[in-house]
């Protein structure tokens, strides 16, 4: 999908590889939808779509991109009445944050399913309570220890670096202080932007590094984000660059919603989706596979997604999944070789499709009354600098699924309803 200005103030919504006229859209610039917004209407164009669709039913008749002019549709009109209805009712400024999602299903080419907005919301509510920049309590303390365990790697003295940061940065402040005032990881992903490019000696120090790793209101990854704009074309302006993209409340959940939803898994429930958020695209598929390599073997692992071992230190050593499949070897019929060749495709969806896959199942699922399930919640414990207790991907994923729930009851019949095609 594509935007085109027009001249005479009229945006168009094109979707390639149709001429027909339902394939397209056209919207009237209405200062009374577009005065409340920060930037050109330009930039913002998507949020106009919606809120023109729902106030003046402008776009009617309009298809989202991906579905066949022959199949049924939603309009924007149903799927934004549907977003809507589905925030929680003391979320501010419901119609703006509805208009946002909606651009991203659109730009992504999703049908704005009832389970699927749901699942947005749940995890935006889990992650940030639907804040578009959420501070992030002791976070000086917390870049401090960053800077100075990363120069402690490098070999420069803590107070060489200290003494570093009390130079004035473009705002007048020293970036000590702008470190220790920083409560959002924006402003934290702004100082070390600014560090990299102007402090003495930040490039050698620092060189690409960013400690800010996640952002905006859905905590999407900013490498994630990055790559998903080399793959495929990002639908807004970039102002700088995409990782200040991912700070903006209609990026964050533009990447968002991509990471969660935009990649082929033959899931039964969406709380495996709510698992890969947190673990990885594909964990609860790996997970669920090393438990039937662990029934296959009597070996016991741990169900972590993770079936190659990386790690820089290991080079390219088997790990503890690997080994237990090499055990298999014989009756897999399979040699240590195309055993490594399958395990390394288990970051993507035709991994279900290996060699390695259906027989170790075939395996696992002889002699059972009923096969074992091929999707299950990683046992991973969290780690990071933000995080200050005990928790796993399996409490993320079960908090975002009552989210998710609740989220549905507030849908209701009717609300599932206005999802319908037309």
């Amino acid at each position: 999908m594509q935007i085109v200005v027009r001249p005479e103030g009229r945006y168009w919504l094109e979707w390639p590889g149709s001429s027909s006229a339902r394939s397209r859209c056209s919207l009237h610039y209405r200062l009374p939808i577009l005065q409340s917004l920060p930037s050109p209407a330009g930039l913002r164009v998507f949020r106009c779509v919606s809120l023109a669709a729902l106030v003046a039913g402008s776009l009617a008749g309009c298809s989202i991109g991906g579905l066949s002019n022959e199949e049924s549709v939603q309009t924007p009109a149903q799927a934004h009445a549907l977003i809507v209805r589905a925030l929680a009712p003391e979320t501010r400024d419901r119609v703006g944050w509805a208009t946002d999602i909606y651009a991203a299903f659109a730009a992504l080419k999703r049908p704005a399913t009832a389970d699927d907005v749901c699942a947005v919301i749940a995890v935006t509510e889990q992650e940030s309570s639907f804040r578009e920049d959420p501070t992030v309590p002791g976070l000086s303390k917390i870049a401090w220890k960053e800077i100075d365990d990363r120069a402690q790697r490098l070999g420069v003295p803590s107070l060489v670096v200290r003494t570093a940061l009390r130079i004035s940065s473009p705002d007048g402040r020293s970036y000590s202080e702008r470190i220790d005032k920083a409560t959002t990881e924006r402003e934290l992903s702004e100082i070390f932007e600014d560090l990299i490019g102007l402090v003495p000696m930040g490039k050698s120090l620092f060189g690409a590094w960013n400690p800010v790793r996640t952002g905006g209101p859905m905590q999407v990854s900013i490498a994630f984000s990055q790559e998903h704009a080399r793959s495929r074309p990002y639908p807004y302006p970039v102002k700088d660059n995409i990782r200040n993209e991912v700070f903006t409340r209609h990026g964050g959940m533009y990447f968002g919603i991509a990471h969660l939803l935009d990649y082929d898994a033959s899931y039964d429930s969406h709380l495996y989706r709510f698992a890969d958020f947190n673990a990885g695209h594909y964990a609860s598929r790996n997970a669920g596979f090393q438990n039937a390599v662990s029934v296959a073997s009597g070996r016991t692992l741990v169900l972590d997604g993770d079936l190659v071992d990386h790690s820089a230190e290991k080079g390219r050593e088997a790990g503890s999944t690997e080994l237990a499949v090499r055990a298999l070897g014989s009756r897999l019929k399979m040699s240590d070789s195309a055993i490594r060749a399958d395990l390394e495709r288990g970051g993507s969806k035709d991994f279900d499709e290996s060699q390695l896959y259906r027989r170790v199942f075939a395996l696992a699922d002889a002699g059972r009354d009923r096969p074992l399930p091929r999707a299950m919640v990683p046992r991973i414990t969290l780690k990071s600098p933000k995080i200050t207790r005990n928790l796993t991907t399996a409490w993320f994923a079960e908090r975002v699924d009552s989210r998710y729930k609740r989220c549905l009851d507030r849908v209701g019949p009717k609300g599932a309803r206005a999802a319908e095609p037309s």
